[in-house]
């Protein structure tokens, strides 16, 4: 193994496992908007979804950065599931956002609850009725610097993707 490899190898490491540990706090804030005491954010589908695509990104971070692979094609193995991963996510959460700012007489009416929809449909139903979003997913709860929280996951999905595709594809 040749030093310029093992430089490389550490170096992945050290972005992939700082890109779990980044999905790992969007996620830990996300959890205690949910279950703080005073005025709890509940999430809509269209979150969960994107809670589901930060774990399965960061999951793609966390082994990656545990395996570390020294040949470059293992690297960018991980950073193309990475950016799968990161591809999804925007998808969700632009859809999200695209929802968000529907004409009020274009939001679609409120449907049935997540839990419901597993209940009664099969997966491949209760994804296309998600994606197709509800009124509920159009309410901005929460905002920041005027940005939703739809808005901010779809700047973090398009970050940790930008850093997942660098620490794969870079130059040693």
């Amino acid at each position: 193994m040749t030093r310029s490899s093992r430089n490389a190898a550490a170096t992945f490491r050290i972005h992939f496992l700082l890109g779990m540990l980044a999905c790992a706090g969007l996620l830990s804030f996300a959890l205690y908007t949910q279950f703080r005491e005073v005025d709890p954010l509940y999430p809509c589908p269209l979150c969960i979804f994107q809670r589901v695509a930060f774990v399965a990104l960061g999951l793609v971070f966390l082994v990656g950065g545990l395996h570390a692979p020294k040949a470059t094609t293992g690297r960018r193995v991980y950073g193309g599931l990475a950016a799968l991963a990161g591809l999804a996510g925007i998808g969700i959460a632009g859809n999200h956002v695209r929802l968000q700012h529907l004409p009020p007489d274009q939001v679609p009416a409120c449907g049935p609850g997540l839990d419901y929809m597993l209940e009664a449909m099969p997966i491949g139903g209760v994804i296309r009725k998600v994606m197709t979003g509800s009124g509920e997913c159009a309410t901005v709860d929460w905002a920041f610097l005027g940005l939703s929280m739809p808005a901010w996951s779809l700047v973090w999905f398009v970050a940790l993707t930008a850093w997942a595709l660098y620490a794969a594809f870079r130059r040693s």
